[in-house]
């Protein structure tokens, strides 16, 4: 609309449209708050699936012929895993939902929430970031990018997670260190990324996420789905 101004790369959100500008103009403004959470919760799990059963790796050793990649016995199973959600707002619940459908441990770090919103949905509250991210085998990120959240995952907290670990970002770039991840993943500090969202985007073809291994990406399309559309 004529007046509108986006002050954000990362998406128009409550927190990035310029109010004022938009109530000087008479301009109305609505938050269709719903309208994907169920479509971004099943593309987290579908990133954890695919990372979890090595679906890529798979996928080319049959196409290459290379049937023995079954051997590695690389792929996992979530049922018995811990999963570590960062943000417990309308898609963290959805998350939190399907995993423990699947049988997984949630734990949640969020202050924002209460004990018993917690125990209505089966999850634990997490206490101290660090802690938590080493006991987790994913972790999923669910926050608004703020000053306060930019770079959350940063080199010293990817530091803390298991080698093995899962991680994955379906909410806002910036919440992640994307060159620390790289490292990461290319020194086999990490199990596994899922990555929807990032800095820049499209991210610049020197992105170094672009060449990292045992890297799941997607072009912040996880919200984008005929039923979120309508």
């Amino acid at each position: 609309a004529p007046g509108l101004k986006v002050v954000s790369r990362h998406g128009v959100g409550y927190d990035n449209v310029d109010l004022e500008a938009l109530n000087e103009r008479r301009i109305p403004l609505a938050i269709a708050a719903n309208a994907n959470r169920v479509s971004v919760a099943e593309h987290t799990l579908f990133m954890m699936l695919a990372l979890a059963k090595q679906a890529i790796d798979h996928d080319e050793g049959v196409r290459g012929g290379n049937w023995a990649i079954r051997n590695r016995f690389a792929a996992f199973e979530l049922a018995g895993r811990t999963l570590l959600l960062l943000g417990f707002g309308r898609i963290g619940r959805e998350v939190a939902l399907r995993a423990r459908a699947f049988g997984m441990t949630v734990e949640v770090l969020d202050p924002y929430v209460d004990d018993a919103g917690l125990d209505a949905c089966g999850c634990i509250r997490a206490t101290g970031l660090d802690a938590a991210l080493g006991r987790a085998d994913v972790v999923s990120l669910h926050l608004p990018l703020t000053a306060a959240t930019r770079d959350v995952i940063d080199a010293g907290k990817l530091a803390s997670m298991r080698s093995t670990a899962l991680l994955i970002n379906t909410a806002r770039g910036g919440l992640i260190d994307e060159p620390a991840l790289a490292r990461a993943l290319g020194e086999g500090h990490l199990g596994g990324a899922g990555i929807d969202v990032f800095e820049d985007e499209p991210p610049r073809p020197d992105n170094p996420l672009l060449a990292a291994p045992r890297t799941l990406l997607s072009p912040h399309s996880a919200g984008v789905t005929d039923e979120s559309m309508v």
